[in-house]
């Protein structure tokens, strides 16, 4: 087996067994015809039939088992999974599902943005009649299960308690940290891990395991207006009987599964999916706890097997049948499991993160499963994420405790090679024996030394390409190609921008804290010290911000030992999120009256000064 070939071609596995395909057209009822969605300015966000080309046989250009993954989880349109609950895939990342009640129909993760949640919606009334959105749930924090809801309710049916939101304890919290706090380099790297700039066809963009890729519409979010705070928690929607378990640390910190019992149906989220997932997904996230990810799963099939007929998750297709329901939980279960256990093992036997990730290995039952196999979360990066949660970036090795940053390490490693060109002439060589992990990283060193060396860039490009077209894992042939692109053709940008209403709907706290991670810590501490007071005219609630040391600490109330604010802000709080989300400005606000300012004036503008913008399209595969 090649560089350019990772995971078996054949491995034991059924090529003949056309269940997944079965079940993936189980329930069809039709499609969105054409299988593309606009925006407003006619800007194609998704277009499902861009992936017709997966009808054929698989190319050389693509792993045979990512082209059948790929096969299963393009098919888009509206299916039936059980009398009353239907759910429209392929229409995004994520599956859309409709659970129809007394007078209308819940809504469970209304996938990235407002415009495919609409068509999606669209698509589920043309089947199945008009109803209205009588409730909404967000099974977890991420933003595929959360981003389209203002395509399928308005957030003012939301405030009037008209439509309740559900979602478990923490879930704002998460999805402000994810979305906001970190995410500009979140975003840029999931458009490196999902390949939605890449072109669509045999030799670029084919999926990435999980789904195809993420739309790139109009991403919101409305507040959640019931916390589901504890396992067996019973929630009763529009007539539909609805029992939780909380998930908390799975596939995300906030995360749920729930039963119908009147339906003998489960909703296993993100859980369990017809992939193994990531601990650690390659955009970039807390590290997830694949033993308790497990555990969970046990407790899920000792509190639902018995009763469920049919298991839908918020990725995929559904699985059929209480024995079967069964086996694919337990298979899921013992993926994490066996993949913390072992990791552990060897961890505890000396190995490295690097160490483990070469030699784990599932056994031969779970290396048969196909949802068990590495399409989005590999044994390999998933076992340096276990390492990672255990024992940190640190290996113990003191070679590897101070070493130089990629751009100075490179320019020595360079010289000891014998300089660019001769460095880039060995890499020649290594490409030509087939060895493309040495390649790229012997040019990785090069173009961070001398990130213009054309010969360099071109060599390392076709070595991505010939990675990623090898790669079972979507992610990674994702990743691979996307850096081959950028060399050739220049930054391709972030698709999506963390949305107004995104903001809108955080806490004080948690828009405070977005602010004290933008602030440049070395012009602050030259700054001195402020103290700014806001106090919210719509809410009455009273902020301190203080600047100290460079730090910026926020605190409810009036600061601490009778200290006079260095300046009071009158304001709003949908005054604050325009300004952030840039639509207007403080100096506009304070000169149309928006925001009453009484104190020292400049310490506002050197506030604002202070706050760096985030870069939405920094460099990965050069410095």
């Amino acid at each position: 087996m090649t560089d350019s070939e990772q995971g078996p071609l054949d491995g034991g596995l059924a090529w003949d067994d056309g269940q997944d395909f079965a079940d993936a057209d189980r329930g069809f009822l039709g499609r969105l015809e054409p299988g593309v969605v606009r925006d407003a300015r006619g800007r194609v966000v998704w277009d499902a039939d861009a992936y017709g080309f997966l009808d054929g046989e698989c190319p050389p250009t693509a792993h045979p088992s990512l082209w059948r993954q790929s096969r299963l989880a393009a098919r888009h349109g509206l299916y039936e999974v059980a009398a009353g609950i239907h759910q429209v895939r392929g229409l995004d990342l994520s599956n859309i599902t409709f659970v129809e009640g007394e007078r209308g129909v819940v809504v469970i993760d209304p996938l990235i943005s407002a415009e495919v949640a609409a068509a999606a919606l669209g698509l589920y009334r043309a089947h199945r009649g008009a109803r209205p959105v009588t409730g909404v749930i967000y099974t977890h924090s991420h933003v595929d299960h959360f981003g389209g809801v203002r395509g399928v309710v308005d957030p003012g049916e939301v405030a009037d308690g008209r439509v309740p939101v559900l979602a478990p304890a923490g879930f704002l919290e998460h999805a402000a940290s994810e979305n906001v706090f970190t995410g500009t380099a979140m975003a840029r790297r999931a458009g490196y891990m999902y390949g939605a700039a890449l072109p669509k066809g045999p030799a670029g963009q084919i999926g990435c395991g999980l789904g195809q890729t993420t739309s790139t519409g109009s991403v919101g979010l409305i507040a959640p207006t019931v916390d589901i705070t504890a396992t067996g928690q019973s929630e009763t929607v529009d007539g539909v009987r609805i029992v939780f378990q909380l998930t908390p640390g799975t596939e995300a910190p906030a995360e749920m599964n729930f039963h119908f019992p009147d339906l003998r149906v489960l909703c296993a989220a993100e859980n369990a999916c017809h992939t193994l997932h990531n601990v650690l997904t390659l955009r970039g996230a807390l590290v997830r706890d694949p033993s308790a990810w497990a555990a969970y799963l046990t407790e899920t099939i000792r509190l639902f097997a018995m009763d469920t007929d049919v298991v839908f998750g918020s990725h995929h297709w559904p699985t059929w049948g209480q024995d079967r329901v069964v086996r694919f939980l337990e298979e899921q279960r013992d993926a994490y499991a066996y993949l913390h256990d072992q990791s552990v093992r060897m961890i505890n036997a000396g190995c490295t993160g690097a160490e483990i990730a070469e030699r784990l290995r599932f056994p031969p039952a779970l290396d048969r499963a196909w949802h068990t196999r590495g399409y989005y979360g590999t044994l390999s990066h998933n076992a340096k994420a276990v390492y990672q949660r255990y024992m940190g970036w640190f290996d113990g090795n003191p070679a590897h405790l101070w070493q130089h940053p990629p751009t100075e390490a490179a320019s020595r490693y360079v010289a000891f090679m014998g300089g660019t060109d001769s460095a880039v002439g060995k890499a020649k060589e290594s490409y030509a024996a087939g060895d493309l992990r040495w390649v790229v990283e012997v040019l990785g060193h090069v173009l961070f030394a001398e990130p213009g060396h054309a010969e360099a860039r071109a060599l390392q490009a076709d070595a991505f390409e010939r990675l990623g077209q090898g790669a079972e894992c979507g992610p990674w042939r994702n990743f691979y190609l996307m850096g081959a692109a950028e060399l050739r053709g220049g930054v391709l940008g972030t698709p999506t921008r963390t949305a107004p209403d995104v903001l809108a709907a955080l806490t004080a706290e948690q828009i405070f804290r977005s602010m004290a991670v933008r602030v440049n810590g070395s012009r602050a501490a030259e700054a001195g010290r402020l103290l700014l007071r806001w106090e919210f005219t719509d809410s009455g609630e009273v902020w301190s911000l203080l600047l100290s040391n460079g730090a910026l600490t926020p605190m409810h109330g009036d600061a601490p030992c009778g200290e006079r604010p260095t300046a009071v802000l009158r304001l709003a709080r949908s005054t604050l999120d325009a300004v952030l989300g840039g639509a207007s400005t403080f100096a506009d606000e304070i000169a149309g009256g928006g925001v009453v300012l009484d104190g020292d004036a400049r310490a506002l503008i050197t506030f604002g000064s202070l706050l760096d913008a985030p870069d939405p399209d920094f460099a990965i595969v050069t410095p």
